[in-house]
């Protein structure tokens, strides 16, 4: 789909509509302070009309004071009326932003998995934080410039109209030439504007995805080749920043051209009606003030276009996002899951990615209330797809999984994950206190219950060598902790969960054997009374299965226990076995050494 500035316009509008009385008399306020700024130069005309035409000054004297007192409380008013006008704006801009934000998190984050895989995490940020601040930037020059000079352009029109009509022609067709061209320039400049706010996200995206990896850097000594992607997009920004700003200098040559030109007509016009004697030094200086006011306003009226299309431009990326539909959407009416017994069955499965590369062929496969079933393979062979699916974090090109009867694609999403709980095999942590994070399995849970979990989960062994204890803060994705750490936590999180459905993806995977062995009889608590579905090579695990599938190329092709699929020649997970267990083996003896 492709975005335009009305799009972006209509994004704003909706945020926009639970303000709008806030947005109206912030808008009366402004249009009463410009309004009383037209009339003041009327007043300073009058008093230099009496300064220079009065016979006898004692008398002219008193008139002048009521002139300048007049002058006063108009710009008494005028103050006031801007300073309610700034308080009105500060509390209506910061609402939107907050709701513009918010909007954009709630439908961010509703993306599909495949979304985010292919995504910087840096450039996301950086698309939220602009649609806000592009709306700061876009409500600021509405309010500020374009409204205000709607105004003066009709007030300076209408009281010019009334000292002489050609004069009042020369400003109007000056100020129309002068919007007119600033206002095409801004237009075709807008494709170029677009591409320095891509070249800006591409770098941030660049950078971002460099600090995640620093350590992955410094092993690989990866510095030159890093420095060197990044050089080459900070190149590219700076080549179109320049340009940008080159064109900029152009249009500011020729508004300063066309200023220069206008003001030698009107004083060259008002010259001859002075000699006439049609005008008089007080029409000089109200032309003069008001042409000066429309100069000011009309050289940032390019500022103004420039930067209502740069905002449009900034907003534009995130817009994108807003109106993607979502990938994996609840079908109308979509009813919630309701988990009786856990019986897991895969009908028929096939799925692609990107409809090019076959992932799974036709899969089928039941697993019964509280059965535990583990899927071996290869690397690659779908394993985690299959785990992916369940979870809906994709949708199947064909087939039906269902469970205990129920189309998961014919329920909500939340109340399918709700009665799911995962340990990945390598968890993300939130940049929050260790509390928080295995709450995060039950928002509800008190602090005793998240103390329980921990012990089961064997987390208790090293929060309580940590200085704050389970107020720790485990750093950005859980870096502080080590990854047999993070996956105790993330079973603790899992057991607090306490869903009917389990799925452990290599959850003992970043553990050592006695680590592994201290949670054994965690998982095996955990699993109980719930149908599990284990992804692992590790043979404590799946020894203990009541079945093993075994994929390959996307097929199951192999089902059993352990005992039976040893016991077959040539089967592929006796050939599994055989490789792993030596590995096991040598892993048991350095331990016992």
């Amino acid at each position: 789909m492709e975005i335009s500035t009305r799009h972006v316009l209509k994004i704003y509008w909706r945020a926009v509509r639970k303000y709008k009385a806030l947005l109206f008399f912030m808008l009366v306020t402004v249009g009463v302070a410009t309004t009383i700024e037209l009339l003041t130069p009327l007043y300073y005309k009058k008093f230099f009309d009496v300064l220079t035409q009065a016979g006898d000054r004692s008398l002219a004297g008193p008139g002048l004071v009521d002139i300048i007192l007049t002058v006063l409380a108009l710009n008494g008013i005028m103050w006031a009326a801007y300073r309610v006008g700034t308080f009105l704006n500060n509390a209506f801009q910061a609402s939107i932003m907050t709701d513009l934000r918010q909007t954009s998190f709630n439908y961010l984050i509703q993306h599909s998995y495949d979304f985010f895989t292919n995504n910087f995490v840096g450039s996301l940020v950086q698309k939220v934080n602009r649609l806000a601040r592009a709306f700061e930037r876009f409500a600021d020059r509405m309010v500020w410039n374009v409204f205000p000079l709607g105004i003066r352009i009709v007030g300076v029109t209408t009281a010019l109209w009334f000292v002489n009509k050609y004069v009042m022609l020369v400003m109007l067709i000056w100020a129309v030439v002068f919007m007119l061209f600033n206002f095409f320039f801004a237009r075709w400049k807008l494709k170029y504007d677009i591409e320095r706010a891509e070249a800006d996200s591409r770098t941030t995206g660049v950078l971002a995805d460099a600090i995640t990896n620093q350590t992955t850097i410094q092993l690989f000594t990866g510095f030159p080749r890093e420095s060197g992607n990044f050089q080459k997009v900070t190149e590219s920004q700076r080549r179109i920043t320049r340009f940008t700003w080159d064109l900029d200098a152009v249009v500011d040559a020729a508004q300063a051209f066309l200023i220069i030109g206008v003001e030698f007509l009107l004083f060259y016009f008002a010259i001859q009606y002075w000699q006439k004697g049609e005008f008089t030094v007080g029409t000089f200086v109200l032309i003069q003030t008001y042409l000066i006011g429309l100069i000011g306003r009309l050289w940032d009226f390019t500022r103004v276009i420039r930067d209502l299309y740069q905002s449009s431009a900034d907003a534009k990326e995130m817009a994108e996002i807003l109106y993607a539909p979502h990938e994996i959407k609840n079908i109308p009416g979509a009813k919630d899951l309701i988990v009786r017994d856990g019986e897991i069955k895969f009908e028929n499965i096939s799925f692609n990615f990107h409809q090019t590369r076959p992932v799974l062929k036709d899969i089928n496969f039941t697993i019964k209330p509280g059965e535990k079933v583990a899927l071996v393979g290869p690397s690659g062979a779908g394993k985690s797809t299959i785990v992916k699916l369940l979870f809906r974090f994709y949708e199947v090109v064909d087939g039906v999984m269902t469970v205990d009867g129920q189309n998961i694609q014919q329920v909500t999403q939340d109340s399918l994950r709700t009665n799911l709980s995962l340990v990945p095999q390598d968890p993300i942590l939130f940049h929050r206190t260790l509390m928080e994070n295995i709450r995060y399995g039950k928002s509800g849970a008190t602090d005793d219950e998240v103390r329980h979990v921990a012990k089961l989960a064997h987390c208790e062994e090293f929060i309580k060598n940590l200085p704050k204890g389970y107020d720790t803060f485990v750093g950005e994705r859980g870096i502080k902790l080590s990854g047999g750490e993070r996956q105790r936590v993330a079973i603790a999180r899992a057991m607090l969960k306490n869903a009917p459905i389990l799925v452990l993806d290599e959850a003992t995977s970043s553990l050592d054997s006695r680590s592994e062995a201290l949670i054994q009889d965690a998982l095996e608590n955990l699993m109980k009374g719930k149908t599990t579905v284990v992804i692992a090579h590790r043979l404590s695990t799946i020894r203990k299965m009541d079945r093993i599938l075994v994929i390959d190329e996307g097929r199951i092709i192999e089902e059993g226990n352990h005992e039976e699929l040893t016991s077959r020649p040539n089967s592929l997970y006796k050939k599994l076995w055989t490789l792993q267990a030596g590995g096991f083996l040598q892993d048991a003896e350095r331990e016992e050494e």
